[in-house]
């Protein structure tokens, strides 16, 4: 089968030997070496840095032969603890391609909560930006932007790493219910896993241009930003300059975008405070949007302004996107759509995960998807029992409930267990509330979303009082503060909540999905 065009075809294997970074960089970098492969805007459309495939190809296979030089084996992990720029995919497809596994980070962590990382990856190297706080022992080498640098000058060059298609490439940290968070393994057929994404999402070809609103060191970016663009030999196009939440449209009108990818508080933003009626979107084939459920409202709006398509997807950590709409799959407000052309989804009754019958058609129950599927994870890094709740014989069972109606349409029914979905990012209400533990005059605290309206969820903190409520407004500055010391931004609750008592069932346990009727006062923090 040649590789060009890209033409996925539903339930196609991963062929062998694989190798992530030799099908994303080295194939395009082959076929077409002089295309633009990477643009970084800095201030705006003019002031940018671009990569041609064949350059991105050859910093790639630099940063390998750096990572091998110190000494690392196949299959050590190493840490990227970097901002938004352009060596964090670097440092990325270069890892992989040298045969490690890349564990990316966010940049929002705190020292502490990146360490915890790093302890718990078992990394053996550990790509660090001096002004991003990380304890880092000194047995552990630090690689350093002048590392990359250096690396990149010299003439170092290693050779793509392919072999079994399951081997791991890297690891993703995500939220979960026991607030620690838990290292998502990927294995190199996750980038092929991804192909039914191509027409069932995006409707992506080759010479496609993509602009992704999100940061370079964030997964999302990574995937939908980066990998699939690459892999078709499409040009990405994102932004590492300072915050400017309106820039998008220009982007697109700059760059000739075919495709915008964001959150569903990107394009609120732009209709909100935007000027749709001097963008140029004439260029702009789709718009695409994932983290988090789309209002129907949002997409009526976004579609009635601008006249671009709006198209949903629905997906996880661990196993990227696998519902959506598409070119080739009409929008059905309400729904994140179906699943994409090769992938096997069921929803299973909660209470016989054993069972594989997936339950009848309209009926609630958790959504899982076939474990055949080369996109879903190897399984949770050092996890065997998460391990043996998720992986439930044919299935991948998530924590998502759902109902499929006679047309595959799938509805969302909200999770089963309390992680908090906000802002695109999945974020444990345990983790929150251990940091927000021995405030001084908090005798409990819980934490939940807390829908405000026009599709915006918050994280917010209901706080009981040592003593009857005097002073509400120290209180929650303490908890802010608190959070603001020991919690990264997206995690810190836009608002606090001072209340009598929390509600709890018979045994005592506190039950969050009643905490919104929870009578209280509180004010939302400036955002």
């Amino acid at each position: 089968m040649s590789r060009w065009p890209v033409e996925p075809a539903p339930g196609e294997a991963t062929p062998a030997p694989f190798g992530m970074s030799q099908y994303c960089v080295a194939d395009p970098a082959q076929h077409a070496p002089d295309r633009p492969a990477l643009v970084v805007v800095h201030s705006g459309p003019g002031d940018e840095s671009t990569w041609t495939f064949a350059q991105v190809d050859d910093t790639v296979r630099a940063v390998a032969a750096g990572l091998l030089g110190l000494g690392l084996q196949r299959g050590d992990r190493v840490l990227l603890r970097m901002g938004n720029r352009a060596e964090f995919p670097f440092v990325f497809f270069g890892a992989i391609a040298a045969g490690l596994v890349a564990v990316p980070t966010s940049a929002q962590l705190t020292g502490e909560e990146a360490a915890g990382l790093l302890a718990d990856s078992g990394a053996q190297v550990v790509a660090l930006d001096e002004d991003l706080p990380l304890s880092v022992p000194p047995h552990i080498p630090r690689i350093t932007a002048q590392t990359i640098a250096e690396w990149i000058a010299g003439d170092e060059r290693a050779e793509h790493d392919v072999g079994h298609p399951d081997r791991a490439a890297f690891i993703t940290y995500t939220s979960g219910t026991t607030g620690r968070p838990k290292g998502v393994t990927h294995a190199h057929r996750s980038a092929w896993g991804r192909r039914p994404m191509y027409r069932g999402w995006y409707g992506l070809t080759e010479g496609d241009v993509m602009v992704h609103a999100g940061a370079l060191n964030w997964t999302y970016t990574l995937g939908v930003g980066l990998t699939d663009p690459w892999a078709n030999a499409a040009t990405a196009v994102v932004h590492d300059g300072p915050t400017d939440r309106l820039l998008w449209p220009r982007l697109v009108e700059a760059y000739d975008a075919t495709h915008l990818a964001a959150v569903p508080g990107v394009y609120r933003h732009l209709l909100r405070h935007g000027d749709p009626a001097h963008w140029d979107l004439s260029s702009l084939r789709a718009a695409l949007v994932a983290g988090e459920a789309l209002p129907s409202p949002l997409w009526r709006e976004w579609t009635e302004t601008t006249g671009v398509a709006l198209y949903e997807s629905l997906g996880m950590s661990e196993v990227s996107t696998f519902v959506s709409s598409g070119p080739e799959v009409p929008v059905r407000p309400g729904s994140p759509g179906r699943a994409q052309p090769g992938r096997r989804i069921a929803v299973l009754d909660p209470d016989r995960l054993e069972d594989p019958t997936p339950l009848p058609v309209g009926e609630s129950g958790r959504l899982a998807v076939h474990r055949d599927d080369p996109g879903v994870m190897l399984g949770y890094w050092r996890r065997p029992e998460e391990n043996r709740q998720v992986m439930r014989g044919e299935w991948f069972v998530t924590n998502d409930l759902a109902s499929l109606d006679v047309d595959g349409y799938l509805t969302y029914h909200g999770r089963c267990d309390d992680v908090i979905t906000a802002m695109g990012y999945r974020i444990s209400p345990v983790e929150v509330e251990d940091a927000l533990c021995q405030i001084a005059g908090v005798a409990e605290v819980a934490v939940a979303p807390l829908d405000v309206g026009d599709g915006v969820t918050l994280v917010c903190a209901w706080v009981v009082p040592t003593q009857p409520p005097g002073d509400t407004a120290t209180i929650r500055e303490r908890v802010l503060t608190r959070a603001g010391e020991r919690l990264a931004d997206y995690k810190r609750p836009r608002e606090v909540r001072v209340v009598e008592a929390l509600p709890r069932t018979a045994n005592g346990k506190i039950v969050r999905r009643d905490l919104p009727a929870t009578p209280g006062g509180g004010e939302r923090a400036d955002e």
